[in-house]
C-alpha cells in the first residue's frame, strides 16, 4: 500500500533484504510478493534473511494454495559475522551484525566508482566513434585520425564518488559495527527512545536517540536518520533535538521523504 502511495514500482525490485523475524520487519512481504505474484510478475526475486522465514513463506503458500510464478531465491543470512550478499558492476551489500533480541543484521550499501560523464558536445564535434567511447569513460585520452591527443578532461567530466549507506535496524548501543559504518555518508539508526529511557532501551536491546548520534559521530558520517520511534512519542522532536546535541547533521526519519547526500 505504501509502495504504490508513494507511486514506487514495485515489480522493479528484484532483492529484498530482511533485517531480523520480528513481525514489523517482515509481515509485509507475503502481500508483496502475493501481490507480485497476481500482477503477473515472471521475474527471479531475491530475498535475503534469516533462514526461518523460508520455512513461514513455505507455509503461508501452503495454506493458501499459492504457487508462485516467478522464481524466488532464497539466500540465508549468516549472523556469525559481516558478509557480503550482493555484488555487481554498481553497488555492493554487505551485512553489518547487530545486537537484539534475536540474530538480527543491518545492512551497508557500497556505490562502485561511476564512469567519466562524456561531454556530448565534444564528442559530436570531433565525431569521435563509438568504439573509443568506452576507453573515454574509464580516463583514456583520445588521438584523432591525423594523431593529435586530446587529454581526457577534455571530453569527459568527473563522474559523482560513490556513495555508503548504512541500515542499522534494531540493536542494542553497539560500537563494534562502527568500523564498517566509516565515512558513511548516511546512517539509518534505531532511536526507540530519548535517553531519560535508556534503562528500557538495555531492557529490550534498542537503542536511544544519543546512542545513534554516538554511533554516527564516531564513525565519522556525513548525516544520521533516526527511526523506529516507540509509540509512546507523539512528538518526535525532542528526539531529534536529543541526537543534534551530539551530531549535528541528524534528522528524523519520514515516510515518504526523500533525503539526499
Amino acid at each position: 500500500m505504501q509502495l504504490r502511495r508513494y507511486s514506487l514500482k514495485f515489480q522493479r525490485i528484484d532483492h529484498i533484504f530482511i533485517s531480523h523475524l520480528h513481525g514489523d520487519h517482515y509481515l509485509g512481504l507475503p502481500g508483496l510478493l502475493s501481490s507480485m505474484h497476481l500482477l503477473g510478475r515472471t521475474e527471479p526475486l531475491d530475498i535475503y534473511a534469516d533462514q526461518g522465514l523460508a520455512e513461514i513463506l513455505d507455509v503461508n503458500n501452503k495454506y493458501s494454495s499459492t504457487t508462485l510464478r516467478y522464481p524466488v531465491h532464497f539466500h540465508p543470512l549468516n549472523f556469525s559475522g559481516p558478509t557480503i550478499l550482493f555484488e555487481d558492476d554498481k553497488v555492493k551489500v554487505s551485512t553489518l551484525i547487530l545486537k537484539h533480541s534475536v540474530p538480527c543484521c543491518g545492512f551497508v550499501f557500497e556505490e562502485k566508482q561511476r564512469p567519466r560523464k562524456l561531454i556530448k558536445e565534444k564528442i559530436d564535434e570531433l565525431q569521435i566513434p563509438i568504439a573509443a567511447l568506452e576507453l573515454l569513460k574509464i580516463g583514456n585520452d583520445y588521438t584523432t585520425p591525423d594523431g593529435t591527443v586530446i587529454p581526457n578532461t577534455e571530453l569527459t567530466t568527473s563522474p559523482l564518488p560513490p556513495r555508503k549507506y548504512a541500515y542499522c535496524s534494531d540493536t542494542i548501543f553497539n560500537t563494534d559495527i562502527v568500523p564498517q559504518l566509516r565515512d558513511a555518508d548516511l546512517i539509518y539508526h534505531e532511536s526507540t527512545f530519548m535517553e531519560d529511557m535508556h534503562s528500557r532501551a538495555e531492557q529490550t536491546m534498542h537503542s536511544t536517540a544519543k546512542d545513534a548520534a554516538t554511533i554516527a559521530k564516531e564513525a565519522n558520517a556525513k548525516r544520521l536518520l533516526l527511526g523506529h520511534f516507540s509509540a509512546r512519542y507523539k512528538n518526535l522532536e525532542p528526539l531529534q533535538d536529543e541526537a543534534r546535541s551530539i551530531f549535528p547533521q541528524s534528522y528524523l526519519a519520514v515516510e515518504g521523504e526523500k533525503y539526499f547526500v
